[in-house]
């Protein structure tokens, strides 16, 4: 299997996030590689995070953490859309975690177990490489690539609108993105840009509205390929925005913040691989300051003309 479809299809584990505080946090190499079409992809993966959760300071919650342990299985197929490369992939959480903290100088404590939001991501590739049949696409160069990409978030997650804390958003949330690789020899470099929109959440916390502005993300990758499927990944990303109001009140709670991470991808033959990823918070200024640790199987069929 192409080192390139590889990293395309590593990608696919994490975008499916935890709940609606950490959708900008996407760190993944491989999100523009371009594929070859007719391939099937399922992914099992399953990520655990802990740290400390930043929330607006005139809030009443502080000194608050959280351990999540987020599940996802995914599915992603390749196919050729008006003569151009493209995907279209699923993927489904299960959340668990354990929150702690103070709220209004009392200490509290919460655990959540469910369905997280689901998301549907559909990409196409706009420069670099046309809708190709594996054995084409492995002949194929194809050192400079652009895609464009829109993910949903459905509000389909486990939600109570008589509690703070919850798994899913209980709103619509879309990010439009686009996307660029450059590769010479070994190394790959890669650069990605977009933003969440979200719809507001009419249901939030005993029938209040709760609006939340867009967050614009910028994520770059620099990989090296060691041979054909075996790769590391250094990736950081930024991102700004997401001040949210509550019934008409505006909340100090402006995210300006940035992760750095590595990936490293493990084949174990034609079909089956591991990945392998690691993030922490550079710079925390509202939002979840985590580190991250996850381990991804994917199994890989389709067409072999």
């Amino acid at each position: 299997m192409n080192v390139l479809l590889r990293r395309s299809l590593a990608a696919w584990v994490l975008w499916a996030g935890v709940s609606h505080g950490l959708h900008a946090q996407e760190l993944e190499p491989g999100a523009y590689s371009p594929a070859p079409v007719g391939m099937n992809i399922l992914v099992l993966a399953d990520t655990f995070s802990t740290g400390d959760l930043n929330f607006d300071p005139s809030g009443p919650i502080d000194e608050a953490s959280a351990d999540i342990n987020n599940t996802i299985a995914g599915y992603v197929r390749t196919f050729g859309f008006a003569g151009r490369a493209a995907s279209l992939g699923v993927a489904l959480p299960y959340v668990r975690g354990d929150l702690e903290g103070l709220v209004s100088g009392e200490p509290q404590s919460a655990h959540r177990s469910g369905w997280g939001d689901p998301r549907v991501r559909l990409a196409v590739n706009l420069h670099g490489v046309p809708a190709l049949a594996p054995k084409e696409f492995a002949a194929h160069q194809h050192p400079w690539t652009l895609g464009a990409s829109l993910t949903l978030g459905l509000p389909l997650g486990q939600y109570h609108p008589d509690k703070l804390v919850n798994i899913g958003a209980n709103r619509w949330a879309a990010k439009p993105e686009l996307g660029v690789t450059r590769t010479v020899g070994r190394w790959t470099v890669e650069a990605a840009a977009g933003a969440w929109l979200f719809t507001d959440n009419t249901d939030y916390y005993i029938g209040r509205t709760r609006e939340q502005d867009p967050i614009g993300s910028l994520q770059v990758h620099v990989i090296h390929t060691f041979r054909p499927r075996l790769w590391i990944a250094v990736d950081a990303n930024f991102y700004n925005g997401g001040r949210t109001t509550i019934d008409g009140v505006r909340s100090d709670d402006l995210q300006s913040n940035s992760r750095i991470g590595c990936t490293f991808s493990l084949p174990l033959d034609r079909q089956h691989s591991l990945k392998f990823a690691y993030s922490r918070g550079a710079i925390t200024r509202i939002g979840a300051d985590f580190d991250s640790i996850g381990v991804s199987y994917q199994y890989v069929w389709g067409s072999a003309r």
